[in-house]
């Protein structure tokens, strides 16, 4: 079960920019960057929340089971803010560097002022 678990704090984005508002372009990000990767995606859920009181603006969660772990993307367009989770297994094959691929081209597609990035290798003993 060794994997290679990678996740994305970003703040200064766009908030206007359709990735942070609508569910159908965000979806369609995340399935083409995960088939540019390499990776394979099973299924996915992307889901829009009504936005607050006062504000038109709300932020989408997103999810996509790959074959190799899972893909999750939160955004919060209030806040210029998007945290991205890559989780890839390593069980057959490497897939380390197909999980870096997909989170540096994901942190780009949303072109933050400042990325908070780290890695977490999973299932050693």
């Amino acid at each position: 079960m060794e994997g290679l678990h990678l996740v994305a704090d970003l703040r200064g984005c766009d908030p206007a920019q359709a990735l942070m508002l609508r569910p159908e372009t965000l979806r369609a990000l995340c399935v083409q960057a995960v088939a540019e990767a390499g990776l394979g995606a099973v299924a996915e859920l992307f889901h829009r929340f009504t936005p607050t009181p006062g504000s038109e603006q709300s932020g989408i969660t997103g999810v996509v089971l790959l074959a190799e772990s899972h893909l999750a993307v939160h955004t919060w367009p209030e806040l210029g803010a998007v945290t991205l989770d890559v989780y890839v297994c390593n069980l057959g094959q490497d897939n380390s560097s197909k999980a870096q691929a997909l989170m540096d081209r994901l942190v780009a597609a949303f072109a933050p002022a400042s990325a908070a990035r780290q890695a977490l290798r999973r299932g050693l003993a």
